[in-house]
């Protein structure tokens, strides 16, 4: 199996690296960097393709120029913020023209042009899937204020819809998954159960994300999960 992560230096991204695939598979990683300490799986071949998505147009070429001819799986891992986002501090009337636009250019735009790229390699696959990385803030009555963030996350939810209904014929698989707060403080290295306890309940340790999405990619052909939400169990938002 062939699985490319978008977004795959740091945090989740590198989650995902490190605790997917089994002896035989490749991943390939997609960041500005490459990391130099990564860990991914006994067995597992790991390549790196470096682009920047701050041009979207640039970027999403460098990767596709350098991207296998035949992919099976896509991980769309792709997601910046205001700057301050999540903070007492937000004001989306202080907001500069050029971040929101920064946003949008990146979240949406360039998620869109990978798509387009990217998603005929994987029409060839057995089980060919597309997993978008959403979030909460996505979903309605969230309780978040961030409008641009949540507005690209929320776009996410349009894209796999009709991603499912054009490729139909294909039976392309397409998932987001709608994410709470994550504790990217804590690497796949760190124990479970000490990573479950920052934060207090309020945070989800990557750990649990990468056990559903290797779960997904492990489902027959008969089925998928249109969408998965994964909040923190103390989030009084759910």
């Amino acid at each position: 199996m062939k699985t490319m992560v978008i977004g795959a230096s740091r945090g989740l991204g590198r989650a995902l690296i490190e605790g997917l695939g089994k002896p035989g598979d490749t991943l390939i990683g997609v960041s500005r960097s490459q990391p130099r300490d990564l860990e991914p799986s006994p067995g597992t071949r790991l390549e790196w393709i470096e682009a920047d998505l701050a041009e979207p147009l640039a970027g999403v070429e460098q990767i596709a120029a350098r991207a296998p001819d035949q992919l099976d799986v896509l991980i769309c891992n792709i997601g910046i913020w205001e700057a301050l986002a999540f903070s007492e501090g937000y004001s989306f009337l202080n907001d500069s023209d050029a971040s929101i636009g920064k946003l949008v250019d990146v979240n949406i735009t360039a998620t869109l042009l990978l798509l387009k790229r990217l998603v005929p390699r994987l029409l060839a696959a057995p089980r060919p899937q597309v997993i978008l990385t959403g979030s909460t803030s996505a979903l309605r009555q969230s309780g978040r204020p961030e409008v641009a963030f949540g507005a690209s996350k929320f776009a996410l939810n349009g894209m796999a819809d009709a991603l499912r209904e054009g490729f139909r014929q294909h039976n392309l698989a397409v998932t987001v998954l709608q994410l709470g707060y994550l504790n990217t403080d804590d690497a796949l290295a760190t124990p479970l159960h000490e990573a479950a306890q920052r934060g207090g309940g309020q945070q989800v340790p990557v750990h649990d994300v990468v056990a559903m999405v290797d779960a997904l990619l492990h489902l027959s052909t008969a089925s998928f999960v249109r969408e998965l939400v994964l909040p923190a169990i103390a989030d009084e938002r759910f």
